[in-house]
């Protein structure tokens, strides 16, 4: 398969900090890669750096065979790349078509064409039901399911999760998981910065942990999880 994401040597540094150290991926098409790793292991800052809000010291990112190393945030949003957000921010005194529509038109400028873009989306995360409901009314799980609608409206080729699946309850996490898993049936590259094991196993093809800014293994879910570097990572020594 085609690669749809490359990084080549990535190194982000805050003064005199290496928050992320000499890291390079490659995600094929309709694949998706698990980046886990401890708290402060660098995941947040490497996701920051392939979409745009951080800027790489050291190394190159290529979505489908193009560099957009420098490209800021909406640049990447109009060539591919979607991403979703730790914190979920919806405009709670609009209805859940009116947030998604907002992305929706980044893709789609003439209100009906968007419109239809924005129900297809909601669809495909369970939320068409509740179009014209206030995302004031919305519990965490249908919050996050918002933020994933909003994040497929600008119609992304490379999709980015960043810890989707926390704070959900066993049965609203077997949903997401679900949701997340259709989207590869349709092509869908993504990436997913998550601490739920459950979900890294179920979903990821390929799994990268970091710790302390670098790369410490990779490999298929279950390998990666018993590998003693990373127990040792999450649990420390002895």
């Amino acid at each position: 398969m085609p690669s749809a994401l490359r990084a080549d040597g990535i190194t982000v540094k805050f003064g005199g900090v290496v928050a992320v150290n000499d890291v390079s991926l490659d995600v094929e098409q309709g694949k998706i890669l698990g980046l886990i790793g401890p708290n402060g292991a660098g995941k947040t800052t490497l996701f920051n750096a392939l979409t745009g809000f951080v800027t790489p010291q050291e190394g190159r990112i290529y979505l489908h065979g193009n560099e957009i190393t420098r490209l800021p945030p909406y640049k990447r949003t109009r060539v591919g790349i979607g991403r979703t957000f730790q914190t979920e921010r919806p405009f709670e005194e609009l209805t859940l078509l009116e947030n998604v529509l907002i992305a929706a038109f980044l893709k789609e400028p003439k209100r009906k064409k968007a419109e239809q873009l924005a129900m297809d989306v909601l669809e495909k995360v369970g939320l068409a039901d509740r179009y014209d409901q206030p995302a004031l009314d919305l519990n965490l799980a249908r919050r996050r399911r918002l933020e994933l609608a909003k994040a497929l409206a600008v119609q992304p080729s490379v999709l980015f999760l960043d810890e989707m699946m926390a704070g959900l309850n066993p049965p609203a996490l077997k949903e997401m998981i679900e949701f997340v898993r259709r989207l590869t049936d349709q092509n869908l590259t993504i990436v997913m910065v998550e601490h739920i094991m459950e979900a890294i196993i179920e979903l990821s093809d390929h799994v990268i942990v970091m710790a302390n800014g670098s790369v410490i293994t990779e490999g298929l879910p279950r390998d990666v999880i018993e590998d003693p570097r990373v127990i040792t990572a999450y649990l420390g020594e002895d």
